[in-house]
């Protein structure tokens, strides 16, 4: 992560352009948590259903974004359901903006604490670190690989409720490069 965060404050930071099958992403997000989830007694839900394929995107970087949301899923989640998710908000032509969600049972966050999860080295209650670790580097890194991408994050939470971390992006399709 500090590697990660280095780079990308360096400019040093590339992204690549390569088929993406954002249903196998979910997949995969889903088969990396699941083991520490249902260590937990957490259900893990996947939805992913009309995502066109033939897209181009950074499946890595893609990857490691919603795996720094779903890993806090479970991290701040003690029971209950974690879902993992891809809808299709816009289609033309040339793109389709897909937004990809993480819905926890979790802990949830204040109001005020969401925009210090955006600083480095900050998580939304400096106490939890002791309880739940952590660098407080994954959401930084994860906002900026999706900016850098031209995307937007979103956050909605209610303490003792749950979170839902987002992100949007707008990828091009294979068609539309050739």
């Amino acid at each position: 992560n500090i590697l990660d965060i280095s780079k990308i404050e360096a400019g040093k930071f590339d992204l690549t352009e390569q088929p993406i099958a954002i249903c196998n992403l979910i997949n995969n997000a889903c088969s990396i948590i699941s083991e520490r989830a249902h260590a937990k007694g957490l259900e893990v839900r996947t939805e992913c259903a009309g995502i066109p394929t033939g897209l181009l995107g950074d499946p890595t970087r893609m990857l490691q974004a919603l795996l720094n949301y779903a890993t806090n899923a479970v991290k701040f989640s003690e029971s209950g359901i974690i879902t993992l998710r891809a809808l299709m908000q816009e289609e033309d032509a040339d793109s389709v903006l897909i937004r990809i969600e993480v819905q926890d049972s979790g802990i949830g966050i204040e109001a005020e604490a969401v925009l210090k999860l955006f600083t480095a080295f900050e998580q939304a209650d400096n106490s939890l670190t002791r309880k739940y670790g952590g660098t407080g580097l994954g959401l930084v890194i994860s906002k900026k690989i999706i900016e850098a991408m031209g995307g937007e994050i979103h956050i909605q939470s209610t303490p003792n409720v749950g979170s839902e971390f987002s992100f949007s992006i707008k990828l091009q399709s294979v068609e539309s490069k050739a």
